[in-house]
């Protein structure tokens, strides 16, 4: 019998630990992303070529995002560009044909987004490589009813053109906004009960549910936040270049890329997605600039030596080679 006060005792401590190393790991994380926005906010004072610096934070937005559905939720959507497309449309619509203002212009296409992504939440049913399917084959749905709307609403195969709205340096900040946004709910995601629930969905649904966690209502809460994020990226991208590309905006590169940088540094860790972007976006401008025409099949042959040699990504397999890092690295 005095053997369950010790038992206790260890446990509270225990957990007294963990606690302390989350909130550790979570200041650590911040940290890293305060001074990565205090740095990209400085750029447009120094110099007028913000071009990769901008694509650089749309990009770290976009893998985050794909983090919150990947690494928290198990779900692999190939349809993802879905949302970023949308996002695109909507901007440039509401600010083109109906004359908004820019700023509604771009909450339009939040609004936008997530409401695509409640119209596609009964493929949550879904699992595995049929869920990514059926995302891939709505999202190629989603893009032919775009394209067969009035040309005078969407511009047809020339798209939409944002006269007036050109303003880099405004776009370029509300960009650093959305990233923070994202990384902000990241991080929070990753201390929050909620989180917690969308882990334990991920590693088991049904011992889930038999302790009180509601399994539909999680995942859609994840699937909807991985939605806005995205959508307002593609609203600001359009704001940025001043058009919006059919092809583009739903080009299957944009759901690889998002996939090849959150996996390049951890899916289900706060910094992956971030580490990821940072250390294959220089690589990606090169292979983009130097060999267009392949550019899709390098893209593949990189997923397929991560999936290699750093299956849990750069965050991931330093933490799996020097389990003491987990501590400070989350």
């Amino acid at each position: 019998m005095s053997s369950s006060p010790a038992l206790a005792a260890g446990a509270a401590s225990h957990r007294a630990q963990d606690q302390r190393a989350v909130r550790l790991r979570t200041r650590i994380a911040m940290t890293v992303f305060v001074v990565l926005t205090a740095v990209l906010a400085s750029i447009p004072l120094a110099t007028s070529n913000i071009s990769f610096a901008f694509y650089l934070m749309l990009w770290i937005t976009m893998a985050s995002a794909m983090n919150i559905c990947v690494g928290f939720t198990g779900y692999l959507p190939f349809g993802y560009v879905v949302f970023y497309g949308v996002g695109s449309y909507a901007t440039g619509i509401c600010y083109k044909i109906l004359g908004w203002p820019i700023v509604p212009s771009l909450l339009a296409a939040g609004v936008v987004g997530v409401i695509i992504a409640l119209l596609l939440a009964p493929t949550l049913r879904l699992r595995g490589v049929y869920f990514g399917i059926v995302s891939l084959a709505l999202a190629t749905i989603v893009k032919l009813v775009i394209s067969n709307l009035p040309q005078s609403f969407t511009g047809g195969s020339m798209g939409i053109i944002l006269s007036n709205a050109n303003n880099p340096a405004h776009s370029y900040y509300a960009m650093l906004i959305v990233m923070g946004a994202t990384l902000a709910t990241v991080t929070w995601l990753s201390v929050s009960r909620l989180g917690r629930a969308l882990k334990a969905i991920r590693d088991d649904d049904g011992a889930a549910a038999c302790v009180g966690i509601h399994v539909p209502n999680t995942r859609l809460k994840a699937w909807l936040l991985a939605a806005l994020f995205p959508a307002l990226a593609g609203g600001i991208e359009a704001w940025y270049t001043n058009v919006v590309d059919p092809e583009y905006a739903f080009h299957v590169l944009i759901t690889a890329k998002s996939i090849i940088y959150a996996m390049a540094g951890g899916f289900g860790t706060i910094l992956g997605p971030v580490v990821g972007t940072l250390a294959l976006l220089g690589i990606d401008h090169v292979i983009w600039q130097k060999f267009p025409v392949v550019n899709l099949l390098l893209l593949g042959l990189i997923i397929v030596l991560l999936m290699l040699f750093l299956p849990r990504g750069i965050v991931g397999s330093l933490i799996k080679r020097k389990p003491q890092l987990r501590r400070y690295i989350a």
